[in-house]
């Protein structure tokens, strides 16, 4: 992750081995050619993917059936939030290391410039910060309507979940108002203009993107392992007092006369959003996880801790692939959405199935909240 800062270590680094002949160099220079191979020639396919799939799920969520649960709102937003992230950061990322390593005499100088380095760093590091916090609030809202329904009507409503997607937003916005701050075009040493971190504040500016990087891969990560492990505890109990006590009793002791069926139903859908929520973070730690090693461990061998002249030279062109390759396996991350929903949400299935083959036209069953008394359809 933060891979502009990354590349001034590596200019850095380039040059310091320029007088050194490093060992086994043929070896690190195929890690390189494959790395970049697979960054240049799979990235495209991920955008392609993504743009369509991230499209498909916001028709979906935001289809007469659906628009009107909180869960859509936060799986729109998210929808939403990937597009652009593909769209502004993923696609200009590829074309500055993509399309030139594909096509040497591209010139993309403009997304260079003083002005365009900063604004996209900027919307690169809001969009992927927002998505990742979606995800959290997500979880949190579904532990709150399973773990404290008392609470629920505050929290699991549309009003609520725009009020939160909103702030979630504002915080976003505010909380990386540093990097175009402490962001600028250099040149590098073959004569190249890059945009990274401030050099007159080098190390300000990693120890920023360091905390952004935990903000956005283990707190989340932890938040959300932690909820889970609850909301499950919270099912198991559930389902051991319906067998215990029976159902009669459990629907007395929380004045609810619902029905064996619906009962059923609600269960089931439970069971079904539990599962996507899983799925959908330990996706996002699987994509995000491999680049957040890579980036720590360049800085681990940076010069901010290190000034032995071995860690300067060692492996340079081969960690470079190793980052190619870590870093399209976390775009992936904005483009295997679509397929989890449809994987583990039946109710998502039948509205694309609803929604391609035109049948939504025929129907007048909307999922609400007031019918089925939780917090989200799946």
């Amino acid at each position: 992750m933060l891979l502009q800062l990354l590349n001034t270590q590596y200019f850095s680094e380039t040059e310091t081995s320029a007088n050194c002949t490093p060992m086994k160099q043929p070896e690190k220079s195929r890690t390189n050619e494959i790395g970049r191979s697979i960054y240049a020639y799979v990235t495209p396919v991920i955008l392609l993917v993504g743009i369509l799939g991230n499209s498909l799920s916001l028709t979906v969520f935001l289809s007469r059936n659906m628009r009107n649960l909180s869960a859509s709102s936060y799986l729109a937003a998210l929808s939403i939030s990937d597009m652009l992230v593909l769209i502004l950061y993923v696609t200009v990322e590829w074309l500055k290391r993509g399309l030139v390593y594909l096509i040497p005499n591209t010139n993309l100088q403009f997304l260079d410039k003083d002005g365009a380095c900063q604004t996209l760093l900027y919307i690169a590091y809001v969009l992927r910060f927002f998505s990742s916090w979606l995800v959290t609030a997500f979880t949190i809202e579904r532990y709150i309507g399973v773990c404290h329904p008392l609470y629920r009507r505050y929290i699991c409503s549309l009003p609520g979940s725009r009020r939160i997607i909103f702030g979630i937003m504002i915080a976003s916005s505010i909380i990386v108002i540093y990097k175009p701050v402490l962001s600028g075009v250099y040149l590098s040493h073959d004569g190249i203009h890059y945009c990274t971190g401030s050099k007159d504040h080098d190390f300000l500016s990693f120890i920023l993107d360091s905390i952004f990087a935990l903000l956005i891969t283990l707190v989340p990560f932890v938040i959300i392992s932690v909820l889970n492990v609850l909301i499950m505890r919270k099912l198991c109990l559930r389902k051991s007092q319906f067998r215990v006590f029976g159902r009669k009793h459990v629907n007395r002791r929380e004045n609810r006369p619902i029905t064996s069926q619906s009962i059923s139903d609600e269960s089931l859908i439970k069971l079904e959003f539990t599962l996507i929520l899983f799925t959908i973070s330990f996706c996002y730690i699987a994509c995000n996880g491999p680049y957040f090693i890579v980036w720590f461990r360049n800085f681990l061998h940076s010069k901010h801790l290190s000034t032995h002249l071995q860690y300067s030279n060692y492996g340079v062109e081969y960690w470079q692939g190793i980052l190619y390759i870590t870093k399209t396996i976390f775009y992936m991350n904005y483009c295997i959405n679509f397929f989890l929903y449809s994987i583990t949400g039946k109710h998502f299935r039948r509205e694309v199935k609803s929604l391609l083959t035109c049948e939504h036209k025929k129907t007048s069953f909307r999922y609400s909240q007031s019918t089925s008394k939780t917090c989200s359809w799946v």
